[in-house]
């Protein structure tokens, strides 16, 4: 008999990379597909489908490759829970920008080989990605990544000593996950001003418009100069912070050496959703010393990555999430403790990206790692 082979996702607005992925996970056996649910897409994506859930399902069964398709019966990243005991596969597959170590250690616990595949085309097509067809007619905004010094564009923190945050603005290669700490909530924002590109104004004046619109006067809780800054000022950027909200200087690095090499060092995974109700400030331990400890690593991450010197520059990378989760011990829990430890003996340093509690993993490392997503960073040039 066939083997029992499971995948599972969105598949919204279907095409070649969907079939691409599903002709190769059905070459090891009988394809079963889950999908997610209208809701659950909205839950993660904060975003409606194109297609509603019917309409994807009706798509999907008349594939050639697909054996049986279904909507999950849950919700959040792992909705197909119930689904996988009940099927009981012998393999789940999923593509490299689908892997979380949640889904790997659901398939352990049930036996189930857990294959991770690349994303390529079949010949002769271009690689596809929901993501890429939604921004060539419909610009998507970039996100972020905070680098180093997360947490000093709060009042609170640099009033104890100032010092710089590093941010670098990615191109929306993918579509991340709300909750996990890529500057979604200002994303969400910045399409009430630019619903489709960005401007071809000064970025550090765009910066400044979406703080102050996501920051209405009166606001009880301020969201972070940083994550303006790092979706709408392209490469990477290190803006310096003293006793107030929005920096007082700025520096940028566009070199392609230099962001080349970035690209190359850095890369992501997907842990789960920050929970909901999670709160950062319950514990904090913010003084003078932490905060200068966040603010030396800051430096050295700048300095290392204008030298490539990536030895350097993971060690700076560790110190900055040291002295984050110092600060805000709320970060860190025994299950993200657990998830880091697997990376341990591939990545030289990692850290949480955003206000940790769950998100996304950012690794550096001297070679790619394995089931991990690469990093695109937005050049000074790009229509975005």
């Amino acid at each position: 008999m066939a083997k029992k082979v499971f995948v599972s996702g969105c598949f919204d607005m279907l095409h070649s990379g969907h079939i691409a992925f599903f002709k190769e996970a059905a070459s090891y056996g009988d394809l079963y597909v889950g999908i997610g649910s209208d809701a659950t897409v909205l839950e993660l994506k904060g975003r409606h489908t194109i297609n509603s859930e019917q309409e994807r399902m009706y798509v999907i069964d008349a594939i050639k490759h697909v054996k049986k398709v279904f909507v999950n019966k849950g919700s959040g990243i792992l909705d197909f829970d119930e689904d996988l005991k009940d099927l009981q596969p012998d393999i789940f597959v999923v593509n490299e920008d689908g892997y979380s170590p949640a889904k790997k250690e659901l398939c352990d616990s049930l036996g189930i080989d857990f294959k991770v595949l690349k994303r390529i085309p079949d010949a002769g097509l271009p690689e596809r990605s929901t993501t890429a067809i939604r921004t060539e007619g419909n610009c998507t905004l970039p996100y972020r990544i905070d680098l180093a010094g997360t947490w000093i564009d709060q009042p609170y923190v640099s009033k104890f000593h100032p010092g710089w945050a590093l941010t670098i603005s990615l191109e929306p290669t993918i579509e991340y996950n709300e909750r996990c700490g890529m500057s979604t909530s200002t994303r969400n924002a910045a399409k009430n001003i630019w619903p489709y590109y960005l401007p071809l104004e000064k970025p550090e004046k765009l910066a400044e418009i979406l703080f102050k619109f996501e920051n209405d006067p009166g606001s009880s809780i301020i969201s972070g100069a940083q994550d303006a800054i790092g979706i709408c000022m392209p490469g990477l950027v290190r803006h310096y912070y003293d006793n107030d909200y929005w920096p007082k200087k700025f520096q940028s690095i566009h070199s392609e050496s230099i962001l080349s090499w970035l690209e190359a060092h850095l890369c992501m995974t997907l842990l789960w959703p920050r929970e909901k109700g999670l709160d950062l400030l319950s514990d904090t331990h913010i003084n003078e010393t932490n905060v200068k400890a966040l603010a030396q690593a800051a430096d050295q991450v700048w300095d290392a990555i204008l030298a490539q010197d990536l030895d350097r520059f993971a060690q700076g990378f560790l110190d900055s999430f040291k002295a984050q989760t110092t600060m805000f011990p709320n970060m860190l829990n025994d299950r993200i403790e657990q998830e880091i430890a697997k990376y341990k003996d591939k990545a030289l340093a990692w850290k949480l990206a955003g206000a940790g509690g769950g998100g996304y993993l950012i690794m550096v490392s001297k070679e790619p790692i394995p089931g991990t997503m690469r990093i695109h960073i937005r050049r000074k040039d790009s229509h975005l």
